[in-house]
């Protein structure tokens, strides 16, 4: 790669990270090229980019970023061989590497960028499957905002038939 190609992924790199609110370090060395195709149609079938670079070259593009982003807590899982998983949802690359590693050893995760928070190391893969996405949170607030009115509603309801019930039988009494 010649110095005009690197200055070119690295920009491409720059401009992939800051588009991307939620990207995955892993390293997926010593899988075998049907283990890394199988996991690549995964990653497809999920719209997950999945992009093998050099840590160099990520390191650039990182520090190329805004500061306000916060990716110097990545610089130190950028050694060995590194994949970058770009996605759209916040949890559904530690699904599929979760869902992956039932029947393999890798890819292990090194590091995850979720929105400005930083996760380092494989162990925060079952944290990060438990992430809602945007649709499940606005989804949840929207039953929380609906649910008052609901009850306001139905206690009118009831409250309704029971005064009628009531005047009802005072009525019935009187006669």
């Amino acid at each position: 790669m010649n110095k005009e190609q690197k200055t070119q992924a690295i920009a491409d790199l720059t401009e992939q990270f800051a588009n991307s609110t939620f990207f995955y370090l892993t390293d997926a060395s010593s899988l075998s090229v049907a283990q890394i195709n199988n996991f690549r149609r995964l990653c497809f079938a999920e719209n997950v980019q999945m992009q093998v670079v050099k840590n160099t070259l990520v390191k650039k593009a990182l520090e190329a970023a805004d500061e306000s982003k916060g990716y110097a807590g990545l610089y130190e899982s950028l050694t060995g061989p590194t994949a970058v998983l770009f996605t759209e949802t916040a949890n559904i690359p530690a699904k599929l590497l979760e869902k992956f590693r039932k029947a393999n050893s890798k890819p292990v995760l090194k590091a995850a960028y979720i929105d400005s928070a930083i996760y380092i190391g494989d162990d925060q893969i079952e944290v990060l499957t438990k992430l809602k996405s945007k649709e499940q949170l606005v989804g949840e607030i929207l039953g929380l905002l609906q649910s008052p009115a609901k009850n306001v509603i139905s206690a009118l309801k009831s409250g309704g038939s029971t005064i009628a019930g009531l005047l009802k039988t005072l009525e019935e009494r009187a006669n």
